[in-house]
């Protein structure tokens, strides 16, 4: 049995796209038997490695990047990326609003509670099986997940 190299979805004996995406599966991978669609080999399901991957943004980001069954899964590494390129902003919105010493606490606090709110959300979209994309970093890690 041949699953789609996009989606994970089973592929039909002969079918040129995908029946869940609707994609060309490019080359159909051949998996072993204890293979679920939605799973990956390592053992954890692509949502529970998705959101795993913002956990402690930049660690787990690159920590999934490197982990050998969980690298190979597009959804897994667009949000590995996002986690990554999300955390980064963060620190640098940080660091930029520390030199700005009249309105930094106040801004720094909003800045705080939107990152929270919004690393939740991000959370929450990866654990439903979803790609949320930021604006900008969003598309950055889709290019790079590619």
């Amino acid at each position: 049995m041949a699953f789609c190299s996009n989606c994970g979805a089973a592929l039909a004996e002969g079918a040129r796209f995908c029946a869940q995406c609707g994609k060309e599966p490019g080359s159909a991978l051949p998996v072993d038997p204890g293979y679920t669609p939605g799973s990956v080999a390592g053992g954890l399901s692509r949502n529970v490695a998705g959101l795993l991957c913002y956990v402690a943004g930049l660690i787990t980001g690159v920590v999934f990047l490197i982990l050998e069954p969980y690298n190979h899964d597009p959804f897994i590494r667009f949000h590995a990326f996002q986690s990554i390129f999300f955390s980064v902003a963060v620190l640098v919105l940080g660091i930029v609003l520390g030199f700005i010493p009249v309105i930094w606490p106040l801004l720094y606090a909003v800045v705080c509670l939107a990152a929270l709110v919004i690393w939740v959300l991000l959370i929450v979209q990866a654990a439903q099986n979803k790609k949320w994309k930021l604006p900008v970093i969003g598309d950055l890690a889709e290019k790079q997940a590619e």
